[in-house]
């Protein structure tokens, strides 16, 4: 009777077993789907969910560092020629985007529009110094004039007013604006304006009814694509803004988004899984194709503008972006990274690196929320030799010089860090926790008891 006992309970012991292992088993995908849901309805922009309110929150701080480059040695360049000797100082950091969206507009659910206002407010604690330090760097004027002028008719105003290829010039005289004589008095500075000034409108997907478009922009200033690259691929606006892609990232394909900054659309590759603030983080980068030259990347032939300064289009790391800025701009990675050796050997002091230079996205891949980027770009003008512009006489070749390069960065705060993971990723740690733990637990019921069954029965034969 009792041997009848424990074959009964091993029998039992068995079913049970595979019954919470079966259970876990349908868990699984039981799990999974509350999951997608779940996400599929936080990651919609509307009122109420944790996209909508991460969306429309500035609680996470966006700075941008600059890094200035100061002439070593102008007079050598003037008097023979020489290669500009450069040494970059910064940061001078600055909090920028701590002013909320404006202007936020629904249209049936289906999109919504907004603009971005900009501003920048200086944080000499992340500083190397005050906005009022002195740096010799180009004259943009001249550089300006050297570009778009006559050279007959620049030598002639550049003369009148004693200028020269370099100036003096502070911090907030560099980024924000100075009153330039040769400009009639007219303000003059990299970044001018920009306090009070607005980017957009963007019009983006809310995901309501496919929330595989949510934040992918649909309109940018009222146009579906941009107007200045002459061809129809070069001004497609695809991807996002950058702050936010549709949810469960697949690694295999790129990410798109669209830089008002350099006028185009450009996409991030998948470099690996990292760990930040205890959350796993897809981080994309930008591969070097995406300033190839045309001659490797014929994908990038529409966004040559200047055969001549780029040798036929020969050169890579420039992208010239006077098409929309209206102004003889060269945008590049810091220290022209991913450059062509002309270009970089053009000055003396820089030194790029892949860690320092490079462009970065931290993205969370069930939610497709960027919770951490680094934009670094790198501003550059052009001047070179001239027959007509007396100050350049000596010059020898055409010159890309490097203004500054900047880095626009934001992370998480630990705060925010902590309310995702509560909000999302402890509700799917412990579905999994019992997914798994059903799954294990009945399996190893399941087999010991099967065994012992087994040896029982051996017994008693």
């Amino acid at each position: 009777m009792t041997c009848c006992d424990q074959r009964c309970g091993l029998i039992t012991g068995t079913v049970l077993g595979a019954l919470i292992a079966v259970l876990g088993g349908i868990l699984i995908p039981v799990g999974n789907l509350v999951i997608k849901n779940t996400v599929n309805k936080e990651v919609v922009l509307e009122n109420g969910t944790l996209a909508f309110d991460t969306w429309t929150s500035v609680d996470i701080s966006v700075y941008r560092q600059f890094w200035l480059f100061d002439v070593q040695n102008p007079n050598d360049v003037l008097a023979r020629g020489a290669k500009p000797i450069l040494k970059q100082k910064g940061p001078y950091t600055y909090k920028t985007r701590f002013i909320p969206k404006k202007n936020i507009t629904f249209y049936d659910n289906q999109t919504v529009s907004f603009v971005l206002l900009a501003g920048a407010i200086f944080e000499p604690s992340m500083s190397v110094g005050s906005e009022e330090d002195v740096f010799t760097t180009l004259n943009l004027a001249v550089a300006g004039l050297y570009s778009y002028l006559d050279h007959r008719l620049a030598n002639v105003l550049i003369n009148s007013f004693s200028a020269s290829l370099f100036q003096n010039r502070t911090v907030r005289e560099l980024l924000w604006g100075y009153r330039e004589p040769m400009f009639n008095m007219s303000m003059l500075g990299v970044f001018f304006p920009y306090n009070d000034t607005t980017d957009g409108p963007y019009t983006v997907f809310t995901g309501k009814d496919d929330v595989k478009k949510v934040a992918m922009i649909d309109r940018w200033q009222g146009e579906k694509s941009v107007s200045y690259w002459n061809d129809t691929y070069c001004n497609m606006i695809n991807g996002t803004d950058g702050a936010s892609f549709p949810p469960f990232l697949d690694k295999k394909k790129p990410l798109h988004f669209f830089s008002s900054d350099i006028c185009r659309s450009i996409s991030t590759v998948y470099d690996g899984t990292i760990d930040l603030k205890g959350i796993d983080v897809y981080r994309y980068k930008l591969p070097a194709e995406a300033l190839a030259s045309p001659a490797d990347n014929p994908d990038n032939q529409c966004y040559c503008t200047d055969t001549v300064i780029t040798k036929n289009c020969t050169l890579a790391g420039l992208l010239d972006i006077s098409p929309c800025r209206g102004i003889p701009v060269y945008i590049s990675l810091p220290h022209f990274l991913y450059a062509s050796e002309d270009v970089l050997q053009g000055v003396e002091g820089l030194s790029p690196n892949f860690d320092e230079h490079s462009i970065f996205m931290d993205v969370e891949p069930i939610t497709g929320f960027t919770l951490r980027f680094a934009k670094r770009l790198q501003l550059n003008m052009l001047y070179g030799p001239s027959d007509d512009i007396l100050i350049l006489n000596k010059i020898r070749d055409n010159t890309i010089f490097p203004i500054l390069w900047v880095n626009e960065t934001a992370v998480l705060d630990d705060e925010t860090a902590e309310m995702f993971k509560k909000e999302l990723i402890s509700r799917i740690d412990i579905l999994e926790g019992f997914q798994i733990g059903f799954l294990a637990s009945g399996s190893v019921i399941f087999f010991l008891c099967l065994i012992w069954f087994i040896v029982v029965s051996r017994k008693t034969k």
